[in-house]
């Protein structure tokens, strides 16, 4: 096999940021002829990008090391397969994966993945069982910009890694958080808080957008918390960045992800009200509507303060559209502090969120407390917070129908001459059309509703990059 055609699988789990994390890997190991495949049975080297936030993630990693041991021994005679282990669950397992999985050859953190090919190197020299988890001291985003991205590059790495139209696009643009809730394990496999300079974001963001790129997600675990240098040298906020990104000719829509209520800055809101590019959609996570709860979890704002965050972001936006994160059976919580968690959800209206029975993370405060509430209980909690966060989510669908909105047309639908694309609120939306319009933003009215997508038909070709809802500003969003 010649060095030009060496084949990667990447198998991503959990976040956005993993998805824009195994992108760059891949995007890191191009220059040595590996080129991405649907499947693991005739890879070269297979990565699974871990996530530690759901439950049993560690375990479910091992669960699909098992299987990759048994392809690689099938494969032995027709060429070595090399497993490697990535993400956060590297990051937090170490050198026990290698000793619990003696077939994965490497073990690397998400501080780290810069460094592949040197790593990479050390496994072809016969090195077996290479761990990789330390926080190094230089830039990996720098480091990453110099390896790739030569002028001309954006359109033919985007063809050969994600297919000839991508439409949509992540970024990561601040990594780590130092905020150290109980329940969390992101300061220690991500590290504190790091945001990259205004320059190298924007230079990545044009090239997007010149291979075809319209609309782009800026993450970070704590996204606006955002404070990197711009080209005047001083720092800047999220929402300063956005206002600078928006300039960017061709560039039709902008979000991010995710959030924290301490860090809704100035800046941050008045950039929903003015700048027509950035959505009118907000994941804010609040985990909790009980104070004695947040404090707990170290959340370090009381129920009352998220509440005033969300008067002030619908005052300056009043058509956005809400999502949350909620953990139940936290522990100590009590049939009071659930009830409190309800309270504000009937209190905010949500379009969308996300919602969790809390699982102990090992290594993490929360982990060690007493008053663990049982499984049973936190199940049930969980289903009644469910079917009220899903009834709002069908009722601001249901909402939607009758209106005409502008759609970005990302891919091909699940039926034949069918397209789905996105709406301003995230939300999915059928239409017939012809494959050659993807990409376009067209103005469709909605005329159908189900639980967790929309479909209508299209109604303009050509559609303006902002969106304000009249009826949903004059009535309010809240449900």
């Amino acid at each position: 096999m010649t060095e030009r055609d060496k084949r990667l699988f990447i198998k991503t789990y959990g976040c956005q940021m993993n998805v824009y994390d195994s992108q760059r890997m891949a995007d890191a190991l191009a220059p040595l002829g590996y080129r991405e495949t649907e499947a693991p049975d005739d890879a070269d080297l297979v990565i699974l990008n871990t996530c530690h936030i759901r439950e049993k993630a560690a375990e479910k990693v091992y669960s699909e090391i098992g299987r990759l041991r048994q392809l690689k021994a099938e494969r032995a005679d027709a060429g070595d397969m090399v497993i490697a282990v990535a993400g956060c669950v590297a990051q937090a397992e170490g050198e026990e994966i290698v000793r619990r999985a003696p077939a994965v050859d490497l073990v690397f953190g998400p501080q780290s993945y810069h460094r592949l090919p040197r790593l990479l190197a050390r496994v072809s020299a016969g090195e077996r069982g290479v761990v990789e988890t330390e926080f190094p001291a230089e830039d990996k985003f720098a480091v990453l910009d110099h390896l790739n991205r030569r002028p001309g590059d954006a359109e033919r790495e985007t063809a050969a890694h994600h297919g000839p139209r991508m439409v949509t696009a992540f970024v990561t643009v601040q990594e780590g958080c130092d905020k150290f809730c109980t329940f969390c394990v992101v300061p220690y496999t991500r590290g504190a808080e790091f945001s990259r300079p205004v320059a190298r974001i924007a230079g990545e963001v044009e090239r997007l957008v010149a291979s075809g790129v319209r609309e782009v997600t800026l993450l970070g675990q704590n996204v606006n918390a955002y404070h990197g240098e711009g080209p005047d040298g001083t720092a800047w906020s999220l929402g300063r960045l956005i206002t600078h990104l928006a300039g960017i000719e061709g560039l039709a829509r902008l979000r991010y992800t995710t959030s924290h209520p301490l860090d809704m800055d100035d800046d941050l809101i008045a950039a929903h009200r003015d700048i027509g590019e950035l959505m009118p959609f907000l994941h804010l996570p609040v985990q909790s509507g009980s104070d004695r709860i947040l404090a707990a979890m170290n959340r370090r704002h009381s129920a009352a303060d998220y509440l005033r965050v969300v008067e002030r972001v619908r005052r300056a936006r009043p058509d956005i559209a809400l999502s949350s994160d909620f953990i139940v059976g936290f522990p100590g919580e009590t049939d009071a502090d659930f009830a409190a968690t309800m309270g504000l959800v009937r209190e905010v209206g949500f379009a969308q969120a996300f919602s969790f029975k809390y699982s102990a993370r090992p290594g993490t405060p929360a982990s060690e407390m007493d008053s663990q509430v049982p499984e049973p209980v936190k199940a049930e909690r969980l289903a009644e917070l469910q079917a009220l966060l899903g009834s709002q989510a069908r009722a601001f669908n249901d909402r939607c129908v009758g209106r005409t909105m502008p759609v970005l047309l990302e891919k091909p639908g699940r039926q034949s001459g069918q397209l789905t694309g996105r709406s301003p609120y995230l939300q999915p939306v059928y239409v017939t059309a012809a494959a050659d319009r993807i990409g376009d933003l067209v103005e469709v009215t909605i005329d159908a509703a189900g639980p967790n997508s929309l479909g209508g038909k299209i109604v303009s070709n050509d559609a303006h990059r902002s969106y304000h809802d009249p009826v949903t500003q004059s009535e309010g969003i809240a449900l």
